[in-house]
Formats: structure tokens, sequence, C-alpha cells
């Protein structure tokens, strides 16, 4: 299991904010070229990306700055938010990421099915929910899908990874929601990495529980920039064996 760092990016700086709720930001750092060095310092193997601007307005909107960091670190990147067509993902590929997650537009079988024909390995899915339901375009929609039917729907894709993130907790520091992300695993066999809510070591070590489930990785954010959570702690203990 790797514990992997996240970057989100509006207007060019270092932000995060509380639920996904885009009035209620914080912004961290103007540099998100430096976090990227800083995180790859401290032992990082991957680099979540998410281009705030791009999952609001439906296209990719900070891919030069995206391209420079991939160019600039030797870590993996991934990439996510407004990316709903094939030529995005090409752009995004052609830049220099790794892997690019596919929000919005998996709900949509025939661009899920098309996409993943034709770039399988590097196609993750993310699955935004909350209170069990999905929700899209930069968290703003709710849907009347589970988060659980759509993480089957996906797998049926050939999608192998899902990016899991509940909404409720996002940005919060109040701790990930450990029995919906077991449900999740149980009920679908993917490979799961989690996001929102962590807020210290502790839960680290509770979501290290989860690896026998399935669990590949987590996402955290807003508890590094608040300084609750030590990024190389993290990973050595995502990394311990048994």
């Amino acid at each position: 299991m790797i514990a992997i760092p996240a970057i989100d990016i509006r207007l060019g700086k270092v932000v995060r904010l509380s639920q996904g709720e885009y009035s209620r930001q914080t912004t961290y750092l103007d540099s998100p070229l430096d976090v990227a060095k800083r995180w790859e310092s401290l032992g990082a193997e991957m680099i979540h990306i998410v281009d705030l601007d791009g999952a609001l307005e439906g296209s990719s909107r900070n891919l030069d700055i995206v391209g420079s960091i991939a160019k600039s670190v030797k870590v993996k990147i991934e990439l996510g938010g407004g990316i709903r067509d094939e030529e995005t993902i090409r752009k995004v590929l052609g830049v220099g990421v790794e892997k690019v997650v596919i929000g919005t537009r998996a709900l949509d079988q025939k661009f899920l099915d098309s996409v993943v024909k034709s770039y399988k390995n590097n196609i993750v899915v993310g699955i935004d929910a909350k209170e069990g339901m999905v929700c899209t375009k930069g968290w703003v929609f709710k849907t009347e899908i589970t988060a659980i039917e759509l993480a089957k729907r996906v797998g049926e894709a050939g999608v192998r990874t899902i990016n899991y993130t509940d909404i409720s907790k996002d940005g919060m520091l109040g701790g990930p929601n450990i029995d919906l992300l077991r449900d999740l695993m149980r009920s679908t066999k993917l490979d799961v990495v989690a996001a929102g809510g962590v807020s210290g070591i502790e839960d680290i070590i509770n979501l290290k529980s989860l690896e026998s489930d399935g669990l590949k990785g987590i996402i955290i954010g807003k508890a590094l920039y608040e300084g609750k959570v030590d990024l190389a702690e993290a990973i050595r203990i995502c990394s311990q064996k048994g």
C-alpha cells in the first residue's frame, strides 16, 4: 500500500477545498512545482494532482503546470479534473502523466468502454460520493447511482483501480469512512485508493488494516498542508509488510 500526496490546483496555486465546495477554499502555496519536488524528496512514489478549474469547467485548464511537474520529477503523476474526452486523455498522457482519472464521464458506459480499450493501463476511475451516492461535475451534482453500483460497472468495463472519495469527509480532517470503504472493496474486488478525511497518523494506521481487503493506497491532502501528517512517516507505515 502506498501513501500518495495530493496537489489540488486552482488558478495556478496549491489549494484545498472543504467538502468540495469552491466557496470554502484555502490557498496554501503559489508553486505546485515546488510542492511536487518536496513530496518527491520525502519519498513519494506517486503524486495525485487535481485540476480544480478543469473539474468545474469541464476541460483541462492547468495542463502546462502539470506538464512542467511531470518533466521535473521522477515520480509517477496521476491527474484528474475535467478529463471528459479522448483528445484530452491523449494530451494529458502526452505531457508525461502516467495515470488519468476519469470521473464524470465514467457514468457514460460507451465512453468508458472505449477509453479502457485504448488506454487500459493508464485509466483510473474516480468515484466521488456523498452519503453513498455518486456526485459529478466538480462534485456539484448528486446522481441517483450508488458508489458501489458504479464501481461494479467500471469493473465490468475492465478498470482495475478506483479512487474513492467520501466528499463529506474531504478536507474536514475528521477521519475516513472505514466501514464504507470495506463494503466497497468487498462488493467489487477492485483495487481501491482512499481519499478524504485523513486527519493524522492514527487514520493511516486504521486504513492500513484494510490492505487485506484490497486497499492499495491513501491520497493525503489537507493533513499534509496543515502539518497533521508527516509524509515520510505515512509512507513508512503504508509500506510495512504484514
